[in-house]
């Protein structure tokens, strides 16, 4: 599906305080319709806050919020008919059955008794749930609790839909299925903005990254992008003959080409490895190590992981997933 310029989400200078805390400090941000805007940020960045307010359970202090062209503190009865959330923890009833539980969410937006019980039917079959709607979701296993939470954030067809670290917890294949889900949906657009701590999750899910830090946006872009503004590429060259790797090295020490330094061989892998900021530099070097007829039998470029692009932007290193810091009263 083509991906629209249009903007399902506009943020611009949004403050929220929690006494002398600032949680959100003039955050900007946009995401564009039909795509997932990956949310990352060390714990008590200000993520949870944002979605929060950006789904009208808490109000900001200051600046202006629009999601799918309404208002998000002037109009959030009619936002709310437009978007889905599925938070940090499954929000069903354990005491209701899993179709229970749907239908009982479709008739809360609306839905004729027909309609709820059809979209639930729906719901069950597209999450892996059929075979156990009718029992009571205390029974359900962590996966299958997080599927019902996704299912019942659909149930109104939303044109968004807040991801609130919605594989916390969850294991590897669950994740996956949960992973393929969200796909799924943006492939039919529906526009997406998750929060996360999983590097692996953010960059298989996401078009684009905001990152967050005490408040505010202090990085955002492609995850190619990111990953070129913190580290830039590393050429990584194979000799045909291992022996020439010091002499190699030496020859792009003394080429004098601008901005190539920091060459290492790497003996145990028979690599060369040579930092680049630009194509026109891996041309260069290629062209240097040619000239002085050495046998190249491989090349490649590595950029940097999205966890050392996390670190070195935030100074943060990944951990599991964590709410922001609020007060109780607030919270509850």
């Amino acid at each position: 599906m083509t991906r629209s310029d249009t903007n399902a989400v506009e943020v611009r200078g949004l403050v929220k305080h929690y006494g002398a805390t600032k949680a959100l400090d003039g955050v900007d941000l946009d995401v564009r319709e039909g795509t997932v805007l990956g949310v990352l940020g060390p714990n008590g960045a200000g993520k949870t806050t944002l979605v929060r307010c950006l789904s009208t359970l808490i109000v900001p202090d200051a600046g202006t919020a629009r999601v799918a062209g309404y208002d998000v503190v002037r109009q959030p009865r009619q936002l709310r008919r437009t978007i889905g959330l599925t938070g940090q923890y499954a929000s069903v009833d354990e005491k209701l059955s899993g179709w229970e539980n749907l239908y009982m969410i479709g008739r809360l937006l609306d839905l004729s008794r027909k309609d709820a019980r059809r979209r639930a039917d729906e719901m069950l079959e597209r999450f892996s749930l059929t075979e156990a709607a009718k029992r009571p979701v205390m029974t359900y296993s962590g996966g299958m609790r997080r599927r019902l939470d996704l299912a019942a954030s659909m149930i109104g067809r939303p044109a968004v839909l807040y991801l609130d670290e919605p594989t916390t917890g969850l294991d590897p294949r669950t994740r996956n299925e949960v992973w393929d889900e969200v796909q799924r949906m943006v492939a039919e657009g529906v526009t997406v903005l998750l929060t996360t701590q999983y590097m692996e999750e953010a960059e298989r899910l996401a078009h684009e990254l905001t990152v967050i830090d005490r408040g505010r946006v202090i990085a955002g872009g492609g995850v190619d992008e990111l990953k070129a503004k913190v580290g830039g590429r590393t050429l990584r060259i194979r000799p045909v003959d291992p022996g020439h790797l010091p002499a190699m090295a030496r020859a792009l020490d003394d080429s004098g080409l601008t901005g190539v330094a920091g060459v290492t061989v790497v003996p145990d892998e028979g690599l060369l490895n040579v930092p680049i900021l630009s194509d026109e530099q891996l041309t260069a070097v290629i062209g240097v190590l040619a000239a002085r007829g050495f046998g190249i039998a491989h090349i490649d470029t590595h950029l940097p992981s999205l966890d050392e692009v996390f670190l070195a932007i935030t100074g943060e290193k990944t951990s599991s997933a964590e709410s922001d810091t609020i007060p109780e009263e607030v919270a509850a």
